[in-house]
Formats: C-alpha cells, structure tokens, sequence
C-alpha cells in the first residue's frame, strides 16, 4: 500500500458529475469549497495484498453472522439498546427467515497501513455511501489514467448479479420501490439509491421511486402507497432502521412488515435482521466470541476496562453515522461519563500517509468481498469532510 500524487484532470469535475458524483466538492465551516473526490492523489496495492483483504473482509462478514446468530439465539437485544419486545421479536424473526429476505450490500470500515492485518473499525451493514464513487468514478478515472491495470472494484457487476438472483424473494406483480430521504441536502442518499435503482433495472426489475417523506399510508386498506396510490410491496430505502422503527409510522411499519413468507405486506430491503450488523455493539460482541482475533481490535460494552491505561480508547455511540459522538481518549486521561450507551474501543489512530488519515471502505456484496473505497480526513476521525481517493492495483 502506498500513497502517490498525480496531476489532475482538467475537466476532473465535470467528468465524475457525469458519472455520477453530484458532489464531488464540500464544503467547509469557513464556506470554502474543497475537493471531495480528490485524484490529486491516488493509492497503489500490490495483488496478492488486494487478494489477503479480500479474504480477511469474507472472514469478517462470516464472524459477524455468527455474531448475530449468537446475539438472536442468547436474546441479546438489550445490548444493542433494542428493548422493545416487539421489535426484538421481528429482528428474530427476520434473522430466521433471513434465506427468504433480499440483502444486497455493506461496508467493513478498516484500519490498514499495508504492514500488518487489517482491523475492524465499525461494520455499516444497513445504508452504507460512498458506493457510487467506489463503483463508477473511480473505475474510469483508472482507465483513463492506467489503462491496462486493475482494480479492486467487482461493485456493478456483483450488484446486478445480486438483484437477478434475489428477483425471486421479491413479491411478484410490483414494483420494486425505491426511497431516500429528501432530507439530506448534500444529495448523497438520493445518489445512492438512484445508482442502486439503475443495477436493479439492469438486472430485469421494475422498479419505482420515491422519497421516504412522500410514502403515504392508507388507512382504509391498512398499507403503505406511493404517490400514485399503489401500494408499496417492496422498498429498497436508504433510511436507517432505527428510525423507521422510531417515526411517528413505526407501529404501521411493524403492523405491515413483510419478514419473509408471505407474513406481511411490505418487505423492507435491506432486512429488518441488519440491525444487528449496523449497531457498534457488535464491536464488543465480536471480541467476546473471538478474543485476541488479529482482524479485530478490544472492545466492550461496560466501560474502557483495560484500555483507559494502556493503549487509550474511543467511545463509539452504538448507532451513528459520520463520526458523530465519537470520542477519543488517550491512555491515562478522564473520559468523561457518558449519557447515551456507547461502545468502548481500543484506541488504533488511523495510519497517515502524507500526512493524510486513511481508512479502508471494503465493500461486501451478499456475502462475497466486492470492491474498495478510500477516505481521507485531516483528523482521527474520519467525517463528513472526509475525502474520497481513488486506487489501482500495480
């Protein structure tokens, strides 16, 4: 692994909007526009170091299944803050009927700076982004710069193989839907669930769109419609499940939900059994079942315990996109008591290049390792100003 400067496009902006990247500038607190998607550098792996990745990231997809197995089959809920019964009850069910259920895709997020294994930092299994710029721009700026190479990028073709396969599960005779939040001004969600939307027509499947926001509810019939008045039988959304089942539609959604045989009238893609996976309680639940693992970093649930004197630790919310309530705590120092339930983990600073921080977006594709994304940030903690940049392999 090893980080090298280019010179840029010339019409690099124009070339990834039309690609796809609707924005491929930030901007920053003090209102200036920066490059999110920045070629002016780009990293460089070796091929049998792109093929130990890809094993460690199918290892790690296999250990977090059976991490959530182990959290079903104890009752475990309680340790992922899901203490609804009601709720419980049909992230179970959803688990069990989980071959019966479409689940397209997720990001490992790791630590990796080319010496030594790469570790788990969190697991984003339910609305992962930064797909669009791992899949499509990032390929072509390849062909147009190095011609002939390669890279760690299966993303399109694995994606429309996923939605041919899983056509079956689908309910038959309607759309597919699929929903974002018009609520997120960047247009980042919107981005993401219209590239998804484009591999399911690929793959053969009808689809539809809408927001989260304009999803109707039928009091008459009992079920969720779109703005045509059709009712809403499956839904791809870029919409966390903690909120679906927190919103002021979350007693329909339950009421509603399609878990897998027929049991419903809506199926929710990705599956209500992701919970499980997006939630930084399984950081700590991973190191139980597998101590000392050398793709896994300590972490708990009770408090720093050791980590508070020897390595430091950061405190992760157990849900939370972005960075948001991430706290870092260097060895020795006070951490200050915190209200919401966090997850406590072993403080591993992300490896700088040039000066940059760099963390590893590995991303998995029904249970096959698929491809790579690459975000910078200035700081520890990588956020909303992180930078996105390419790769190849050499």
């Amino acid at each position: 692994m090893e980080r090298r400067t280019i010179e840029p496009r010339p019409d690099w902006q124009q070339t990834v909007e039309e690609q796809g990247l609707v924005y491929p500038l930030t901007r920053h607190p003090d209102d200036s526009l920066r490059p999110y998607w920045d070629e002016s550098a780009y990293y460089v792996f070796s091929l049998p170091e792109v093929e130990a990745l890809e094993e460690t990231v199918e290892e790690l997809h296999r250990m977090c299944l059976a991490a959530a197995d182990h959290i079903v089959s104890a009752g475990r809920f309680a340790d992922l803050g899901i203490t609804d019964p009601r709720i419980a009850n049909a992230v179970a069910e959803a688990w069990h009927r989980r071959a019966e259920l479409p689940s397209v895709y997720g990001r490992f997020d790791l630590h990796y700076d080319g010496t030594g294994p790469a570790r788990l930092l969190e697991y984003n299994a339910d609305t992962p982004t930064s797909l669009v710029e791992a899949a499509s721009p990032q390929w072509f700026w390849m062909e147009d710069r190095f011609p002939g190479a390669d890279q760690w990028n299966s993303l399109h073709e694995r994606l429309v193989a996923a939605w041919k396969k899983q056509a079956a599960l689908l309910p038959p005779g309607a759309p597919l839907h699929f929903a974002y939040s018009s609520a997120d001004e960047l247009g980042e969600d919107m981005m993401t669930v219209a590239y998804l939307k484009e591999t399911a027509e690929q793959a053969g499947l009808d689809t539809g769109w809408i927001s989260m926001e304009e999803i109707g509810w039928d009091r008459l019939s009992g079920r969720f419609v779109d703005k045509q008045l059709r009712f809403i039988r499956s839904c791809f959304k870029l919409y966390p499940w903690e909120w679906l089942i927190t919103d002021r539609f979350a007693d329909h959604v339950l009421d509603t939900l399609d878990n897998g045989g027929g049991t419903g009238t809506t199926l929710w893609i990705e599956p209500a059994w992701k919970m499980l996976l997006s939630n930084k309680a399984l950081l700590a639940i991973l190191w139980e079942l597998y101590p000392d693992h050398p793709n896994l970093l300590p972490a708990y649930l009770d408090g720093p315990r050791e980590l508070a004197h020897t390595t430091g630790h950061v405190a992760k919310p157990l849900l939370g996109r972005e960075g948001a309530g991430v706290t870092i705590h260097e060895p020795g120092t006070e951490a200050p008591v915190r209200d919401e339930p966090c997850c406590y983990q072993q403080l591993a600073p992300l490896p700088a290049f040039d000066g940059n921080h760099v963390v590893l977006g590995a991303w998995v594709v029904e249970d096959e390792s698929a491809g790579l994304g690459i975000r910078e940030s200035s700081g520890l903690i990588t956020d909303e100003y992180a930078r996105f940049l390419p790769h190849v392999i050499l």
